[in-house]
């Protein structure tokens, strides 16, 4: 870590990341930096509450949407090494309402997106239900019942679906007799001193230091609503404070031991052996040469991100209750600022030949359509990140040294530019789900977005 003498540096560059934010008339984002147990910076920006002038803290409480998953894997996990129940416990072992898929789904398919369910929200947005509705676990087991196919046969795919994590919340009750929020108050925040989180199954309930959740509209912001009334997937509410006590339980294990840590890193091996990077909550890869476990969330107005880099014992948390922040980009900008001497410097894609002229005319797109590209995108080969933009009526590709005009072709989601050829991919869904690029050097490379999927 830093010297003594430059951390008045460290974080003047820091609070540079966060200064449009720092004002008394925008929500904005708290912030831990987290080394060997310590947390060496925190601060906050902006404001938890508009209409009060309630500025954020370190202790202000954020819903942190699906970094709430590896909680829930947590709890599976204390489950199955008292002998409760198995990770390869078939669904109908737990859940008799549900129908005969033709094959086996378990518990660890589950947890680690490889169930082919469809996705809860998909589904409630299907059935005419919005977000800002009260959306109770009830509600969402009703419409989970109903299901008669899967996307793919259980452990054929990697698709991110939330609906696994609802059901496990189910599958700790229906074991322990206990509510996931109560299970994890007793097994998890308690002994760890987590006096700011818990699992919020009700939305009615009163939750002081709130952080509210706002999203941008013309040159202010509106109020975006969220009324959930489930937990496992989503819904933990925490503190920048109480999740470095988390981060210290990976490496001194106060609860579950190191077994239970080890489980939340265990990574799916899909049926024709393939090792996805998704493991239990948690998403395991490299970054500039360092190994770095992380994940995202976002729901309504809040966003959240943790990066943690386990050989360096570093970890970085920043949550939001701003829709337009991207904590994900943010974390590793600030961990470049932390780790400057350790990171691998990023690769520049090879310049590409010039491409022979091509008798198609490229397509013509507006701002609108231009847009549907646009965010922060991470490439775990390169580890290095990429954000789209649009400015003047063209699409921007910021990098390290710059930005790069990206122009249409004739070809659907495909774009060129003198260094590469940018290609878009979508999911059955038809959203974005990140980009490949081809140069002279390397072809096929993938970029994901932050956000997507975590």
């Amino acid at each position: 870590m830093p010297k003594s003498e430059t951390v008045a540096n460290l974080t003047t560059q820091v609070d540079s990341l966060f200064a449009e934010w720092d004002r008394p008339n925008t929500p904005g984002a708290a912030i831990a930096v987290i080394h060997d147990g310590e947390i060496i910076y925190k601060n906050g920006y902006g404001m938890a509450n508009l209409e009060y002038a309630i500025p954020i803290t370190p202790k202000s409480i954020f819903h942190v949407a699906s970094l709430s998953k590896q909680f829930t894997s947590f709890a599976i996990n204390l489950l199955a090494l008292e002998g409760k129940l198995s990770l390869d416990d078939e669904i109908h072992t737990h859940f008799p309402e549900f129908g005969d898929f033709g094959k086996p789904i378990t518990l660890r398919n589950l947890r680690h997106h490889t169930s082919g369910l469809r996705d809860q929200w998909d589904l409630l947005s299907l059935a005419g239900w919005r977000m800002e509705d009260v959306i109770t676990e009830q509600d969402i087991l009703d419409i989970a019942w109903k299901q008669r196919e899967l996307n793919f046969e259980p452990g054929a795919e990697y698709l991110y679906c939330n609906t696994g994590y609802t059901l496990l919340a189910v599958v700790v009750k229906r074991v322990s007799g206990k509510s996931l929020r109560e299970f994890t108050q007793e097994r998890i925040f308690t002994p760890l001193e987590m006096k700011d989180t818990h699992f919020h199954d009700d939305h009615r309930m009163i939750v002081p230091n709130r952080a509210y959740s706002y999203a941008p509209r013309e040159s202010d912001f509106e109020h975006s609503i969220l009324s959930f009334s489930n937990v496992g997937t989503t819904s933990l509410f925490t503190t920048v404070e109480d999740l470095a006590k988390w981060d210290q339980n990976f490496y001194d294990p106060v609860v579950g031991g190191t077994e239970a840590v080890a489980m939340l890193h265990d990574r799916f091996v899909l049926n024709d052996g393939t090792t996805i990077a998704y493991a239990a909550g948690l998403s395991i890869g490299e970054y500039r040469g360092l190994k770095r476990v992380d994940h995202s969330g976002a729901d309504a107005g809040y966003r959240a991100h943790i990066v943690r880099f386990p050989d360096e014992r570093f970890t970085v948390t920043v949550l939001s209750n701003r829709a337009d922040a991207n904590p994900g980009a943010l974390a590793y900008k600030v961990a470049d600022i932390y780790l400057a001497d350790r990171l691998a410097s990023v690769p520049v894609p090879a310049t590409a030949e010039p491409a022979a002229p091509k008798s198609e005319a490229p397509m013509d797109l507006g701002a609108d359509e231009l847009a549907e590209y646009c965010g922060d995108f991470f490439s775990d080969e390169l580890t290095a990140i990429y954000t789209l933009r649009v400015s003047d009526g063209k699409l921007l590709l910021r990098a390290r040294k710059g930005e790069i005009p990206l122009q249409p072709t004739a070809q659907p989601d495909t774009f060129d530019s003198e260094a590469a050829k940018i290609t878009f991919l979508r999911t059955r869904r038809k959203r974005i789900k990140g980009f490949t690029f081809n140069t002279g050097r390397v072809r096929n490379l993938y970029c994901r977005p932050f956000d997507v999927g975590y």
